[in-house]
């Protein structure tokens, strides 16, 4: 294995006015490079943090993070964010929304809306590139994001959370798109969230987090066949990875068995 983002008992804490809050510690693990790698766990166990830590968007307290074999001084060259929330600009259109990212680098204008515009016909939205966000459902919102997103065909892609908020119909849609994405490129992507049934579609390994402050329980290797339908959700093989899961959450008791 090739490790992408390698991560060495890594901590962080914060400041507050009643003294430091501890959200990581000693957390230790790999991502191997094309690996679909998803952090598991209950809110405020430190997940969001951990990937802020992975993009260079925050530090460390203690402990290293490399990615590709570098240390962090910032974000890394090649990696694109998706947020739990849109965070589109409402005055400029979903087109424009999505070109936001070539403009910073630089990139040709005429050739990224040539990708851009296929970005958005691939998610459903090539009827809708020229409305702003506001006249747009939450679900075309996040689809909008994760156009921006890859427009500049990232190595690294992570996301925190970006179908928490969306209705299960929309989220399982999404999931299905992700996953055929992620199938055609084979970009290493690290991917929160506090589903089991989400990270067990989704991911080759799951990282297991515990409450704050959060470490790593255990990595569960997901042995499920590629491509994915949602109907392997159906399945006692699938019903296994996450009985599996849910018994240790159980065991820690961050679930009710």
């Amino acid at each position: 294995m090739v490790a992408c983002v390698e991560i060495r008992a890594a901590g962080k804490t914060y400041s507050s006015a009643r003294g430091p809050v501890v959200a990581l510690a000693d957390v230790s693990m790999d991502v191997a490079e094309g690996e679909f790698f998803s952090l598991l766990g209950p809110s405020g166990c430190g997940k969001s943090t951990l990937l802020k830590c992975i993009a260079g968007l925050e530090g460390t307290s203690t402990g290293a993070i490399r990615v590709r074999g570098q240390g962090l001084a910032g974000p890394p060259k090649g990696l694109g964010m998706v947020f739990q929330r849109d965070v589109l600009l409402d005055w400029r259109t979903i087109l424009e929304n999505v070109l936001i990212t070539a403009e910073f680098q630089g990139l040709p204008k005429a050739e990224m809306t040539v990708r851009a515009r296929a970005l958005l016909e691939r998610f459903g939205l090539g009827a809708f590139q020229d409305r702003h966000p506001w006249e747009l459902s939450g679900g075309m919102r996040q689809r909008a994001s994760i156009c921006r997103a890859l427009l500049c065909e990232p190595e690294i892609l992570l996301m925190d959370e970006p179908f928490g908020a969306l209705d299960a119909m929309t989220r399982d849609d999404l999931n299905v798109e992700l996953t055929r994405i992620w199938q055609s490129a084979r970009r290493t992507v690290v991917f929160v969230t506090h589903s089991i049934a989400e990270a067990v579609f989704l991911s080759d390994r799951v990282a297991m987090m515990s409450p704050g402050p959060g470490r790593i329980v255990e990595i569960v290797p997901i042995d499920l066949p590629r491509p994915r339908l949602l109907s392997i959700r159906e399945t006692p093989e699938f019903a296994r990875h996450v009985a599996h899961i849910r018994g240790l959450f159980a065991a820690l008791g961050i679930v009710k068995e």
